[in-house]
């Protein structure tokens, strides 16, 4: 196992935690990860990488070990705290980014607002919402206010052998030794229990409604070669599978003016943690 070291650096009036690994001169890939995930969980990944890179995988604000706003959460945050991010640790040239889920929809929208800034992106993923419809957004704003008001707090296990299992059993096709390691870095001691190690604000539904439309004017203007990929058994192309379905899909694709479509098999939405060897593959290739 590749060891990673930690940084703390300020963002956006928060202290964000940072994993890094390989040598401090070798180029650097950015890692983005999901919603209710760590940069841990790229460890799996890191590992199966041939070649000598400087890694640089945030926690997003309230995930890991960054800190909480212990308030609601908005989509727009990780954009920005990204762009605090990569002045930082990359502010002459422009970066290559790696984003799962969250991750990779946060990087696909910057890399359309910033353009200038994004190098090359491959996104695991991370494609976008469901289209949403504007009637719903009385029934999401009162929820939302509702459950603001109500008591936040994660599920608890009795140790990080019972979260193990409980990884298990939300992915079986994660080894022991892989659950056993997410329950490590995933899970946070409280109280004698462990939960999941983060805020719990950011279970909350988000009172603004998803607009795809808005996401495709970002994609339309990404400069950057795009690798996406997608897996073959995962719940979000599960959301594309019929005919109306898959016609958004591609036309999400369709944004992108330089775009390379990969299908790994035998994965779930976690495809880096299902099929790592093969991620890393695609990854290497396309980044020259």
């Amino acid at each position: 196992m590749k060891l990673s070291s930690s940084e703390f650096i300020e963002v956006r009036g928060r202290r964000c935690h940072v994993r890094c690994w390989g040598p401090l001169a070798a180029p650097k890939l950015f890692l983005l990860h999901g919603w209710m995930d760590v940069s841990a969980s790229f460890q799996f990944l890191v590992d199966e990488l041939a070649r000598d890179w400087r890694l640089l995988a945030p926690d997003w604000r309230g995930f890991g070990r960054s800190q909480w706003n212990d308030d609601a959460y908005w989509f727009p945050d990780y954009i920005a705290d990204l762009d605090v991010m990569l002045a930082h640790y990359s502010p002459v040239h422009p970066a290559r980014l790696i984003g799962h889920s969250l991750g990779g929809n946060a990087a696909c929208l910057y890399a359309g607002i910033r353009p200038d800034r994004v190098e090359r992106l491959v996104t695991l993923e991370g494609f976008g919402m469901r289209m949403s419809n504007p009637g719903e957004a009385p029934e999401r704003y009162g929820k939302w206010l509702s459950d603001m008001r109500a008591p936040r707090a994660n599920n608890r296990y009795a140790d990080r052998a019972a979260f193990a299992a409980r990884l298990r059993r939300a992915n079986p096709r994660l080894k022991q030794e892989q659950a056993d390691f997410l329950a490590l870095h995933l899970g946070a001691e409280r109280d004698g229990t462990i939960e999941i190690a983060a805020d719990p604000y950011h279970r909350l539904p988000n009172p603004i409604l998803y607009r795809v439309d808005d996401a495709k004017a970002c994609w339309s203007k990404v400069v950057a070669p795009v690798l996406w990929v997608a897996a073959s058994d995962s719940f979000i192309m599960k959301t594309f599978a019929d005919e109306s379905g898959r016609a958004d899909y591609l036309s999400r694709i369709a944004c992108f003016a330089d775009i390379r479509v990969e299908t790994v098999n035998d994965a779930g939405h976690n495809l880096h943690h299902d099929q790592p060897q093969t991620v890393a593959r695609l990854i290497e290739e396309f980044f020259p």
